[in-house]
């Protein structure tokens, strides 16, 4: 499956992006504000593998983000949505960037499109994203994307040995049709 943007198209991870899925996953500069970052890359690829081979899976969805404008097809960051919960149909998105690809728009363009299947594709209700009170550029994608800070998590995550906020945001398909 792809997902055709302005600037970006998300391609559902196939086989061939198992090791750029991996060392995404598994660099801890990337996921800096994140509680935990996985080290094992065998690990991390034998789910994600798993996740592809599990054609009845519909309850996560990983793309690959990579440059409309890119011949080559360079993978620059990853798209995620998995359902929050189900019975709600309610979604949440992940998203990370290389960082030499930051700062011109391709965060905010994936999320919308991320924000955009959820709505249209998948049906959903809402779609929620969390991050670390201390990640700023995250929390201000989400709430260009539209989404609203719903409330925040008291010291919900043990980050570099000590405990901080983490914060909630969500749009609903109402908010987003409008949006």
């Amino acid at each position: 499956m792809q997902i055709r943007g302005e600037q970006l198209l998300l391609s559902s991870l196939a086989i061939d992006d198992l090791d750029f899925i991996s060392s995404i996953n598994c660099n801890k500069d990337l996921w800096y504000y994140e509680e935990s970052v996985e080290d094992n890359m065998k690990k991390v690829c034998e789910k994600y593998r798993s996740r592809i081979e599990d054609t009845d899976d519909k309850e996560h969805y990983d793309f690959v983000i990579r440059r409309t404008t890119d011949p080559e097809g360079a993978a620059i960051g990853i798209a995620e949505l998995w359902s929050y919960v189900g019975h709600r149909s309610s979604w949440e998105l992940g998203y990370a960037v290389l960082p030499e690809y930051s700062g011109r728009g391709y965060g905010s363009e994936a999320v919308k499109l991320l924000l955009q299947f959820a709505f249209e594709q998948l049906k959903a209700h809402k779609v929620v994203g969390m991050c670390n009170s201390y990640n700023e550029r995250s929390a201000a994608l989400m709430e260009r994307s539209g989404m609203v800070r719903e409330g925040i998590f008291k010291e919900e995550l043990n980050w570099q040995g000590r405990w901080v906020d983490q914060y909630f945001y969500s749009i609903l398909d109402r908010e987003f049709i409008h949006s």
